[in-house]
């Protein structure tokens, strides 16, 4: 390109650029001798205070389509700086002073701390170097994204400052048309709607995928502790009142202040944001110093990354009398060999890569009971997974478990499921039936006419109080359980072993209705047989719940 065209590419940016200005001042944008003043604070009378370029175009900014923000905020530096205008000449809206803005400590502009120290950028692509940090954090964290929803964090002090220019503004501008205009009051932005519409294009453009509503979440946490606690013991609080009281008595309270300081800081930021809405304008003023004070650190920046929950789920046959539902330890002894949930567990986890998991099932079987037939529906609550599984993994998993040479668990009809099915579990819970096989002994032979009493039983209501082994782990209540029917046949070869089949409530406790548990349970198989009987072996062949089948 030749100089001369060049040069007139440069007048008709220029040109541009002044033909947004005017159209925005046409608009109520503020007049130019405002936005100087605001942009120059830090000097003369105002030497205490800086505001950066993007904090005023924020707080200004009218009818400018969000996809353009950055471009139009570039433009509005240039017109600014060289609008002669101006009293006092050409100003520079990126200052080279060290202070950080004082309405967003650096937010917008934007520099902040990491645990690494300060991170300063170039003027040029400054939004662009931290989203560049967001993408090689999720590389390194291994994440697989296919979208993602922004979440940003900002401290309570930036929305008590913002409000404090607003109120500047309006003491020093109150008078003058642009500023009574009621677009205006409605068509400023705040520095986190700000920073949400110059990040999520960044990002979309960094990570290759869409910003929306998606169950992975990028979070921008801003703090500045100082500002934090400087601005909470300003804030009308008994609390505070009554520390410094003692203070003034001479207590001294300090000897952990350190703790303290921290614990304070933890309920700060929620602490500010409740009094602000509670205080008028005319307190606020005589609370705050207007415009606000320059500060010298900027925000602290921490970038973290939360999937929700994926649910993994099935059915599990538990075929050993010696394997738990959930690890099971006593006085730091462990319990059986084995558990339903690691055995699940550890392999679901090593395909879909998360922070925890949470196990749950349709009720529960103690470790000396099988689980057979078509299994108990459980859940794998995985916590923000890397990657989540594929179909194809989600067998792999299955098949693993299936082929153990242990062959403790097996499972069927593992799938991916939303978090409904969680909610309908817990529902259909305490409606499901389950049959039982269980092994029994009694002290004396049974008759034909014994057994067809027990075959003939219908939906016959129980009551059990609490079992005793249970009692040092459960509430002592009174429940009413529900036997619908009962088959009852004979071992081959014995005359006091026999074979009992049935179907109940859910919350049953088998073992206590066979052989009554000292009298808690009414009736029981031994109170209606008359005669001692006794559980050898349980096992649980159907759970009916329409779940996962």
């Amino acid at each position: 390109m030749t100089a001369t065209n060049a040069a007139a590419a440069a007048a008709e940016s220029d040109a541009e650029a002044r033909s947004i200005l005017e159209r925005a001042a046409a608009a109520s944008f503020p007049p130019l001798h405002a936005v100087h003043h605001l942009l120059s604070v830090g000097g003369g009378a105002f030497s205490d205070h800086w505001l950066s370029s993007r904090c005023i175009f924020l707080l200004t900014c009218l009818l400018m389509h969000n996809s353009q923000l950055e471009k139009n905020h570039q433009r509005y530096c240039h017109v600014a700086e060289h609008d002669d205008s101006a009293k006092g000449g050409p100003c520079s809206c990126l200052s080279t002073d060290e202070s950080c803005c004082s309405i967003c400590f650096g937010i917008l502009l934007p520099t902040c701390h990491q645990d690494e120290g300060v991170v300063p950028f170039d003027d040029i692509s400054r939004i662009d170097i931290i989203t560049s940090m967001v993408s090689q954090a999720i590389q390194r964290e291994g994440y697989q994204i296919d979208g993602f929803s922004l979440e940003i964090s900002l401290p309570a002090v930036v929305a008590a400052n913002e409000r404090a220019i607003r109120l500047y503004m309006k003491e020093k501008y109150g008078s003058e048309n642009w500023f009574k205009d009621e677009m205006f009051s409605q068509q400023t932005m705040s520095a986190k709607e700000g920073l949400r519409l110059l990040i999520a294009p960044s990002l979309e453009k960094q990570l290759g995928v869409k910003h929306g509503n998606n169950s992975f979440r990028i979070r921008l946490t801003y703090t500045h502790d100082d500002a934090s606690l400087k601005l909470k013991s300003l804030l009308p609080n008994d609390s505070n009142r009554k520390r410094k009281a003692e203070s003034r008595e001479g207590n001294d309270t300090r000897r952990n202040s350190t703790y303290d300081d921290k614990q304070t800081l933890s309920e700060a930021d929620s602490f500010i944001h409740k009094s602000l809405q509670g205080i008028q304008d005319k307190e606020f003023c005589s609370l705050f110093k207007l415009p606000p004070e320059k500060v010298s650190k900027p925000c602290h920046l921490v970038i973290s990354f939360l999937r929700s929950p994926i649910y993994i789920g099935g059915r599990y046959l538990k075929l050993s009398r010696n394997v738990s539902q959930s690890c099971w330890i006593i006085d730091d002894e462990r319990m059986g060999e084995a558990s339903v949930e690691e055995i699940i567990k550890e392999s679901v986890c090593a395909i879909s890569r998360g922070d925890g998991y949470k196990f749950h099932a349709a009720g529960r079987e103690d470790i000396d009971v099988r689980m057979l037939g078509s299994g108990r529906p459980f859940l794998i609550e995985v916590l923000n997974v890397r990657s989540i599984p594929s179909a194809i993994e989600i067998q792999q998993i299955s098949d693993k478990i299936n082929s153990s040479e242990k062959k403790h668990v097996r499972i069927r009809n593992l799938k991916l499921v939303d978090n409904e099915i969680w909610a309908m579990m817990r529902e259909g819970e305490a409606e499901k039936q389950k049959q039982y096989a269980a092994l029994i002994w009694t002290s004396s032979p049974l008759t034909d006419d014994d057994l067809q009493k027990i075959s003939v039983i219908n939906d016959m209501e129980i009551v059990q109080n609490t079992p005793i082994r249970v009692l040092h782990r459960r509430s002592p209540l009174e429940r009413k359980r529900i036997i619908h029917w009962m088959e009852i046949e004979k071992v081959e070869g014995s005359s006091n072993y026999y074979l009992l089949h049935l179907c109940t409530q859910a919350g049953t406790y088998i073992k206590e209705f066979v052989h009554g548990d000292l009298g808690r349970t009414n009736p029981s198989i031994g109170s209606m047989l008359r005669c001692r009987a006794e559980i050898l072996q349980l096992d649980v062949t159907d759970v009916k719940m329409d779940l996962l089948q």
